[in-house]
């Protein structure tokens, strides 16, 4: 079965409540009623319902079943400009004035429980979508930084089955700190178990492996490790490793005396962007990988941000990978 295929029949045994905040866009309206029928979530539109109900008849869409909340007329305005008032240290006025627009009013109807997730950005830059779920669904437990990762899918992986990776940062974190790298590996072992249901084996990379290449660079990827491993001490991780010794089990014998990582690593943390959106782009091109995402992380709860460039099917299946997200 095809990933996303699964994705949809695991968001399908409980669907979430997803808000979508982008309500007049065409493919909005479309991959909702899909989303709907298939029954991967339960979507919430926020727009004015006149003007989405008259958009969505010109296109031969039926809402029904499908709820519209309308941010400027919503009995929860209020009470949403007040919290995020208190929040922000601002004037309740001032407040009132940026909840009421569609995409903050969605972040707050997340972090106050009125939808589990949400999904936008098909006519939001990334950076306002990033930026709207810091100041309103803030950050999971432990962790201040929002980043990205990849799902990639590599055929025939070393002459055997396919195998499933996460690269992360891929999108966001252009030169993360080591507190920031340790942020990335925790966010991506959650997800690894929450969307994948593997066991994560977290290999923090470099030039260098276990201090072969001393530098600077080199001991900000060890840093971040120490700093990973006192935020969750749970997870397997290790580094630094080159890639070869993380993912290879004849290569990390040569070069790693004991790691339960070395060699068996499915959760790869690169230590910057160049690094991340390089590599997962050579695999995708050259080895002939699926990539899926990115898919943001490190919200207390899932925000996910999309291409604005998106397609209904893309729409689709990142609806169906937020709706598991909320069950981490």
């Amino acid at each position: 079965m095809d990933i996303i295929q699964k994705f949809i029949k695991n968001a399908q045994d409980n669907p979430a409540r997803l808000v979508y905040p982008e309500a007049t866009d065409p493919r909005i309206l479309e991959s909702v009623v899909k989303v709907r029928d298939l029954c991967i979530a339960q979507p919430i539109l926020v727009g004015n319902q006149d003007e989405v109900v008259a958009l969505a008849n010109n296109l031969g869409l039926s809402l029904a079943g499908i709820e519209i909340v309308d941010s400027k007329q919503d009995s929860r305005l209020e009470t949403y400009a007040h919290i995020y008032a208190q929040r922000r240290n601002m004037r309740e006025a001032i407040a009132k004035k940026l909840v009421r627009k569609p995409l903050p009013f969605g972040g707050m109807m997340v972090s106050e429980g009125d939808a589990d997730g949400m999904v936008a950005g098909v006519a939001t830059a990334t950076s306002i979508v990033i930026q709207t779920a810091t100041l309103t669904v803030g950050f999971q437990e432990g962790l201040s930084t929002p980043s990205s990762f990849f799902i990639m899918i590599i055929p025939e992986f070393q002459g055997q089955e396919d195998k499933i990776f996460i690269f992360a940062d891929s999108a966001v974190n252009i030169q993360p700190s080591p507190q920031q790298l340790a942020e990335i590996a925790i966010a991506s072992g959650t997800n690894a178990k929450a969307l994948l249901g593997i066991d994560p084996k977290i290999a923090f990379l470099s030039f260098s492996t276990k201090g072969s290449a001393g530098h600077v660079d080199a001991d900000k990827v060890t840093e971040a490790l120490a700093l990973a491993q006192k935020i969750n001490p749970e997870f397997d991780m290790d580094g630094e490793f080159q890639l070869d010794a993380a993912i290879i089990p004849k290569v990390a014998a040569k070069k790693v005396k004991e790691s339960s990582v070395a060699g068996q690593a499915n959760v790869l943390i690169f230590p910057d962007l160049d690094a991340g959106n390089i590599g997962y782009k050579l695999v995708q091109y050259m080895a002939n990988a699926k990539a899926i995402g990115p898919i943001l992380q490190g919200f207390a709860k899932p925000v996910n941000d999309m291409s604005r460039g998106a397609s209904v099917d893309d729409l689709i299946a990142v609806s169906a990978i937020t709706s598991v997200q909320t069950r981490r």
